[in-house]
């Protein structure tokens, strides 16, 4: 075996690792994929007699190529959109892929991920390497370019703005599942006093549509979502229910093609969040195994 060789299998055992990290820090798939492609390629290039610690290295050279990645993001938008919802990673109820599970590792739900898109680029990389990888602040003040006092504020106001949030679902699956079937129940029968049982008073509906338009929207309390929920049982839509980031969640099909992906998150019972991809574009690109009879 030779240098390289032996440098790609040393890679490799990282891999699915530096997958994880980029896709919390970005919320995309693709952009981690290139963003792990980039750090292969700078150890290619580099002296690995110089590297004391593999793993730390990869994980600093992600850190620094997603930071700049979200950097661009944000130039990119020339119009903020209300509601950016990160990529959905969609499995079989019965049946989840070996690589998202290690992609979902500590449980990554998409309500997660949508608050994640609220921080700073460099708040979103304090909080999750840092919080989600118990990486040191020295080494994440390297990649932000700030002191390590002034990176641990940083984390520390994106530990506060997600525990504003409600990111943290109930444990139990079949729980959850069994309040997301009462939903849909309730909006197909146009029962509207059902479904306020089900919502919490607070309860936040997000829909990212993509590029306007139609514009992405974000609706607050019961009453509103409800009507929401009443006016896309309206919609001929067909349902299959799903695992959304570990989640219970639904794709939602119309004439066969898949239409939104979504997620609930409950919280005593109750459905604090819905979270639905309806970018037809970006739906596209997913995969949706679920579909797959």
């Amino acid at each position: 075996m030779d240098e390289r060789e032996w440098l790609a299998e040393r890679f490799e055992e990282h891999r699915s690792r530096l997958r994880s990290v980029a896709y919390r820090i970005l919320g995309s798939l693709s952009e981690a994929d290139d963003a792990v492609q980039d750090a292969w390629l700078r150890l290619s290039r580099s002296d690995s007699a110089d590297i004391d610690n593999l793993g730390a290295w990869l994980t600093t050279v992600v850190g620094r190529v997603s930071l700049n990645m979200l950097r661009s993001r944000r130039v990119r938008r020339e119009e903020p959109l209300d509601v950016y919802m990160p990529d959905p990673i969609v499995d079989r109820i019965d049946d989840t892929d070996p690589e998202h599970e290690a992609l979902l590792a500590d449980s990554v739900g998409l309500a997660l991920l949508v608050v994640l898109e609220t921080l700073t680029p460099a708040e979103r990389i304090a909080f999750v390497l840092h919080d989600m990888f118990a990486v040191p602040f020295d080494e994440i003040a390297l990649i932000v370019d700030r002191s390590p006092e002034a990176t641990r504020q940083l984390a520390s106001r994106a530990r506060r703005r997600i525990q504003g949030e409600n990111t943290v679902p109930d444990a139990n699956l079949e729980t959850q599942r069994e309040i997301l079937d009462a939903f849909f129940a309730a909006a197909r029968d146009g029962n509207f006093e059902a479904l306020l049982e089900v919502l919490d008073p607070d309860v936040v509906l997000r829909v990212d549509f993509g590029p306007p338009p139609p514009r992405s929207r974000k609706v607050q309390g019961a009453a509103a979502v409800a009507s929401q929920a009443q006016s896309f049982a309206r919609a001929d839509l067909e349902m299959h229910p799903a695992l959304v980031n570990g989640a219970p969640g639904i794709v939602s099909t119309r004439g066969g093609k898949p239409f939104g992906v979504g997620a609930v998150t409950v919280r005593g019972g109750k459905i604090v969040a819905i979270d639905i991809l309806a970018d037809r574009e970006r739906l596209a690109r997913l995969d949706l195994k679920v579909l797959n009879k």
